[in-house]
C-alpha cells in the first residue's frame, strides 16, 4: 500500500462510512468533491488534528461496512482527520480484527486458545475450511480467545454491511458455524447472561445478584433492585467521603495487578491539572477471562452506575469504556444502557440533578491484547498504535490526552458500588485481612460446571473446584490465564487471595481457573501459550518481539527432540524468560514465560 497521500479514491460505501462518523467534508482539502480552488491553502487544520482519537472508530467504520481498509479508504479518512498516511497505516495494520488486504465481506472468527483447544478446536478448523472452501464469500479466521470459555468451543461471525451483522456460536459444530458465517440472522440467539453464572439467584452473592434477577435492558428493573442507590449515598458523601470508603474497604483492582484502588482514586483527583479522565478497561483478553463480559451483559447498568460515581469522586466529567471488539452483545447492551441513563437524567449535564456533569463514551478494541495495559489502552484511544508508555510518568499524572486519567478494569468498578450500600467496614469482612470483598472467577476446561463463580477471597482452589464439578483424572490447574502459572493436583488447598497465590509461587491475576485432564496434551497446550504471546506482543521492546519468537521456536524444537537437545533447548528457554521479565517494558513480556516456566518446574513437562 502507498503509504502517502496518492490518487486512489475512496468508493461511495467507504466515503459515505467515514462521512456518517465525521459529518460531511467542509473542502477540497478533505476530499470533497469541489473545484481544486480551495486546495491553495489548508482549512481546520488544527481543529482536524485535534480529531485524531477518531482514527480507530472512523477504521472501525470503514472495516463495518466494507469488511476491509482500502487505499481510496484510508487516504480518505486520513484527509478528513489530517493524519499522514503511514501513520494510519500503522494503526490500521495493528489490529488482528483490520485488514488492508481485499476479503469477504464475512469473516468468521474461531477461537482455537486454550478453552477450546483443549476441546478440540484446531480439527474444527480443519473442518469449517473444509466445508466453506474457496469461493464461499467467507474468510476463516483461527483466533484467539473470544471470551467465551464456557461454551468453547467458539465462533464469531461478523458480516459488514449496513449494519453490520454478527452471530456468536458456542458451543459449536462444523455445521453451527457454517450457518453462523453463511446467514447470520438465521443463528440460534445467544443464551441469556445467566447460563454463565451456576450460582445465579443463589442467597448471598453482593456482584452477580442481578444476572439473571433482572432484565438487562430494563433501567426500571435494576433500579427496582436497588439500582442507583449507590450513586445517591456518593452524592450523600461527597468526592473525598466516597475516595474514603473506598480507601477504607481495601479493595484493589481486579485485572491482576492488584494496586490499592482508593491509593489511584485519591492521587488523580488530587491532580491539579484538568481536565480529569475516567477509562474503563473492558478489553479483557486474557485466554480464560469472561467474566466482564458477563457482568456487561447480564447487568449493563451496574457498570454505568459504578463508572459515574468513579467520575465523580476523581473529578472526571468525561468517562471513556474501552470495549473489547469481539463483544458484540455486550456492545448493543452497553449502548442501550447509556442512551437511557442519558435520557432519564443518570447521565449528561446535571446527574440526578446534583449540578454534577459526566457522560460515557464507548470506544471499541479491534483485537489487540495489549491493549489491555492501561498505556497501550490510552495510545488506542488517541489514535495511536497500542503500544505501552514508559512509566513516569504514571497515568495518574499524565494519563489519557496528558491529563490526570483513573483506569480501572470492569469488576474493579461494580465493586464500589457494594462499598458505598453496605459501608466499607461490612465489605472489608468478607475475605481476608488483606484480600478483601468477592472475587469472581472464571472456571473452564475440564469441569461440569464452567463458567463465572462469585467467592469471598480465602475460598481454596479446592473449593472451587468442588462447585464447578472437576473431573476426574485431573492433570494440572492453570491460574491467572497466559500470563499465569500452573498448579499440580496435589496443590488445590491453594487459597485464592493476591497473597496466598504468591506464597504458592503463582498468581490469582485476573481469577482465571482453567482445569485440563490427562487427555489434554500439555506440550501442545504450552505450544499455543507461546504462540499466542508472539502474536500478540506489540513489538515496541527487543527482550519482548524477539524473546516471544525464540521461546515458540525452542517449543517446537522441544517437541521433536528428547535428552540432550532438548535439555540444550529448555537452558535457553530460562534465559530468554529471564531476559523478557527483566527488561521488556510492560505485563505482556514480563510474564510471557511463567506458564511455560511453572510447566517445567512444577509438572515437569518435558520429562
Amino acid at each position: 500500500m502507498d503509504l502517502h497521500f496518492g490518487d486512489s479514491k475512496p468508493t461511495d460505501d467507504e466515503r459515505s462510512a467515514v462521512d456518517a462518523l465525521l459529518g460531511p467534508p467542509e473542502s477540497s482539502w478533505e476530499g470533497a468533491d469541489r473545484s481544486d480552488a480551495d486546495l491553495r491553502w489548508a482549512r481546520g487544520g488544527r481543529e482536524a488534528r485535534e480529531r485524531r482519537d477518531l482514527l480507530l472508530p472512523g477504521l472501525h467504520a470503514i472495516n463495518d461496512r466494507i469488511g476491509w481498509i482500502s487505499e481510496g479508504a484510508l487516504d480518505y479518512l486520513c484527509r478528513r482527520l489530517t493524519v499522514p498516511p503511514a501513520e494510519a497505516y500503522g494503526v490500521a495494520t495493528f489490529y488482528a480484527m483490520f485488514s488492508v488486504k481485499p476479503r469477504p465481506a464475512t469473516v468468521l472468527h474461531v477461537c482455537t486458545d486454550l478453552a477450546c483447544a483443549a476441546v478440540g478446536a484446531p480439527g474444527l478448523c480443519a473442518g469449517i475450511e473444509a466445508r466453506l472452501g474457496p469461493g464461499s464469500g467467507v474468510s476463516v479466521l483461527r483466533s484467539p480467545c473470544l471470551g467465551l470459555c464456557e461454551r468453547a468451543p467458539a465462533a464469531l461471525a461478523i458480516k459488514a454491511g449496513d449494519p453490520v451483522r454478527t452471530a456468536v456460536s458456542a458451543p459449536t459444530t462444523v455445521e453451527a458455524a457454517v450457518l453462523a458465517a453463511s446467514v447470520p440472522d438465521s443463528a440460534p440467539e445467544e443464551p441469556a447472561a445467566a447460563m454463565a453464572v451456576p450460582q445465579a439467584g443463589q442467597d448471598g452473592l453482593v456482584l452477580l445478584r442481578r444476572v439473571g434477577a433482572v432484565t438487562p435492558e430494563s433501567l426500571d428493573d435494576y433500579r427496582a433492585h436497588g439500582g442507583y442507590t449507590a450513586l445517591r449515598r456518593a452524592f450523600e458523601l461527597g468526592p473525598a467521603g466516597v475516595i474514603r470508603e473506598v480507601t477504607d474497604s481495601g479493595l484493589v483492582g481486579r485485572g491482576g495487578a492488584a494496586f490499592p484502588t482508593g491509593r489511584k482514586w485519591q492521587a488523580t483527583a488530587s491532580q491539579p491539572d484538568h481536565p480529569h479522565y475516567l477509562v474503563c478497561n473492558a478489553d479483557e483478553s486474557e485466554p480464560g477471562t469472561f467474566k466482564d463480559r458477563v457482568i456487561m451483559e447480564g447487568d449493563p447498568y451496574a457498570l454505568v452506575e459504578a463508572m459515574t460515581i468513579a467520575g465523580y469522586a476523581t473529578g472526571a466529567h468525561k468517562g471513556y469504556l474501552y470495549l473489547r471488539g469481539e463483544y458484540p452483545r455486550a456492545l448493543r447492551r452497553l449502548e442501550h444502557a447509556i442512551a437511557q441513563a442519558r435520557a432519564r437524567g443518570f447521565l449528561g449535564d446535571d446527574v440526578l440533578g446534583q449540578g454534577y456533569a459526566f457522560d460515557i463514551e464507548i470506544r471499541r478494541g479491534a483485537g489487540a491484547y495489549i491493549c489491555g495495559e492501561e498505556t497501550a489502552l490510552f495510545n488506542s484511544i488517541e489514535g495511536y498504535r497500542g503500544e505501552p508508555r514508559s512509566k513516569p510518568p504514571f497515568p495518574v499524572e499524565k494519563g489519557l490526552f496528558g491529563k490526570p486519567t483513573v483506569e480501572n478494569n470492569v469488576e474493579t468498578l461494580v465493586n464500589v458500588l457494594p462499598i458505598l450500600t453496605m459501608g466499607a467496614p461490612a465489605y472489608a469482612a468478607i475475605g481476608t485481612g488483606r484480600s478483601t470483598g468477592p472475587k469472581l472467577f472464571c472456571v473452564s476446561g475440564s469441569v461440569d460446571r464452567p463458567g463465572i463463580y462469585e467467592l469471598p477471597f480465602g475460598a481454596t482452589l479446592g473449593d472451587l473446584l468442588t462447585r464447578a464439578g472437576v473431573r476426574d483424572r485431573l492433570r494440572a490447574v492453570l491460574l491467572g490465564g497466559a500470563a499465569g502459572g500452573f498448579v499440580r493436583p496435589d496443590e488445590l488447598d491453594v487459597p485464592l487471595t493476591f497473597e496466598g497465590t504468591r506464597e504458592a509461587g503463582t498468581t490469582l491475576g485476573s481469577g482465571v481457573v482453567m482445569a485440563f485432564d490427562d487427555t489434554v496434551p500439555l506440550p501442545r497446550l504450552l505450544l499455543r501459550i507461546a504462540e499466542f504471546f508472539r502474536d500478540e506482543s506489540c513489538g515496541q521492546c527487543v527482550p519482548c518481539r524477539v524473546g516471544t519468537v525464540r521461546q515458540e521456536e525452542a517449543l517446537h524444537r522441544i517437541a521433536e527432540r528428547t535428552g540432550a537437545a532438548a535439555a540444550a533447548d529448555i537452558a535457553l528457554l530460562r534465559e530468554v524468560g529471564r531476559a523478557m521479565r527483566d527488561a521488556s517494558i510492560c505485563g505482556l513480556g514480563q510474564t510471557a514465560w511463567n506458564a511455560v516456566e511453572s510447566a517445567i518446574d512444577r509438572l515437569g513437562a518435558y520429562e
